[in-house]
């Protein structure tokens, strides 16, 4: 079923004219159920926004929290987001004998038992990867049965590079024709120490690997077969792992060798870090020409988040940057100077980007993308056919996009795709002209008051 916009609700429809007096509307199409949001013109963004924390960094903290505690000896996480996708690994915990409860202070995870054991069990993971792809590798590598499964959309989403790999440590692992969920495992334990992974299609499958192989209890290495697409993805795993008691040592980006008799230690408090991917838009809105400034909390110096580097970017396009221990804030110059950037690195951001570049001077080309087209959605395709519709002119390659923006956007209805990150990045067409966005509800996957908090520098 479609994601439901929360706008149906009259008491959120309340919430919405009151934070706006009006500025957004939004309604529900006819017989379709299809819910739309109307965003007029915005004149200026300016103001101040409080990020909800990082999916990637929860969905990590609540596996490794999970396999970390011990009975009496609980991990307080703060600042988790109450996102479809962090509450789709938090619901599941309790299955694999975690206790979940929240608190004044956080949510309190604490194993019932001192390791791990399920002997069975089904996981429905709706559209969550980084719940799907962690969770396929720590089940491998207890001892049982499981069928991990998930949504419409997950079920298209690729993961046999992952599932081969796992195929070579002797754990039976049965998934669709196509390679994807669907995934059955009937596994003894990893029975050797070695593997080889593809790194080109997710960084999720290496870092999956990563989390998972502790608990083979012995010395492990994982070999890459190519160069990985979001290293720095793979460099917050490490450096997380490390906070929870466990080392890996890296050979560049084609070998991790993760030492045996490690076990998981989970500190007794854990603080979730502001989200550096929703913060693009927010940045990306405060350094269009002429507006800002705006400025986002949650971030600052220490982030270790790899889409912070995003901020680098708005600076080469000619906006400017402050930075503090825990806030950032974006101003626009009188330009914004189109770039040819590869975008390998931070994939999610490239989105932000694209939209920004419509307001760019000049022909932008975004590279190095192609894992775009295995997210929630097929990302590339869909840019260039949302971008068209404001009048702009769109190359799309197999792993690359070439965006001439038009002279003035156009009036435009985005559809989404049931894709969080598209219906977030289009709110920024709304700098140009006045657009709706179809299934504006889909941004509950990660950030469920995302166009709330939008609201606040919108003038």
């Amino acid at each position: 079923m479609p994601a439901r916009f929360p706008s149906v609700e009259p008491s959120f429809a309340e919430r919405m004219a009151q934070a706006s007096n009006g500025l957004f509307s939004a309604y529900t199409e006819g017989n379709t159920d299809l819910d739309i949001l109307q965003i007029p013109h915005i004149n200026q963004f300016v103001g101040e926004v409080e990020l909800p924390g990082s999916k990637s960094i929860a969905n990590r903290a609540l596996l490794l929290s999970a396999l970390g505690t011990v009975p009496g000896r609980p991990c307080i996480l703060k600042r988790l987001p109450d996102s479809d996708d962090v509450n789709v690994l938090r619901n599941l915990l309790p299955q694999l004998g975690v206790s979940v409860k929240a608190g004044p202070d956080g949510i309190r995870i604490e194993s019932d038992h001192s390791r791990l054991s399920p002997a069975e069990g089904e996981f429905y993971v709706e559209n969550a990867g980084t719940a799907m792809r962690p969770l396929l590798a720590v089940l491998s590598a207890l001892r049982g049965n499981y069928l991990i499964y998930g949504n419409e959309q997950m079920n298209r989403r690729p993961i046999g590079d992952l599932a081969h790999c796992l195929v070579s440590l002797g754990v039976d692992i049965q998934a669709s024709e196509n390679g994807c969920p669907p995934v059955r495992i009937k596994s003894q334990g990893w029975k050797s120490q070695e593997a080889n992974i593809q790194g080109k299609t997710s960084s999720q499958f290496i870092s999956a690997m990563l989390m998972a192989a502790p608990l083979s209890e012995k010395d492990f290495t994982l070999k890459l077969q190519d160069d990985p697409v979001s290293k720095p993805y793979i460099d917050l795993t490490i450096s997380m792992m490390h906070d929870f008691g466990v080392t890996v040592e890296r050979q560049g980006y084609q070998q991790f060798f993760v030492p045996g008799n490690q076990a998981y230690a989970a500190p007794s408090e854990y603080e979730i870090e502001g989200d550096a991917s929703a913060a693009t838009y927010f940045l990306s809105a405060g350094a269009l020409p002429g507006r800002g400034p705006v400025r986002i909390y949650g971030l600052g110096k220490t982030s270790i988040q790899g889409d912070l580097d995003y901020v680098s970017i708005l600076q080469q396009m000619g906006a400017s940057i402050e930075i503090g221990d825990n806030f950032i804030e974006s101003r626009g110059g009188n330009d914004l100077k189109a770039l040819d950037l590869d975008m390998n690195a931070m994939p999610d951001a490239a989105m932000t980007l694209a939209t920004l570049n419509l307001f760019a001077s000049g022909q932008s080309r975004i590279t190095n993308i192609a894992n775009l087209r295995v997210k929630e959605s097929e990302r590339i395709h869909g840019l260039k056919t949302e971008l068209e519709r404001t009048g702009a002119k769109v190359e799309e390659g197999a792993d690359y996009l070439i965006i001439e923006p038009p002279h003035t956007p156009k009036s435009a209805r985005f559809q989404t795709y049931r894709d969080h990150r598209m219906a977030m990045a289009f709110s920024l067409v709304s700098a140009g002209c006045g657009i709706e966005i179809e299934d504006p509800g889909c941004v509950r996957k990660t950030y469920p008051d995302y166009f709330l908090d939008f609201l606040k520098v919108a003038k």
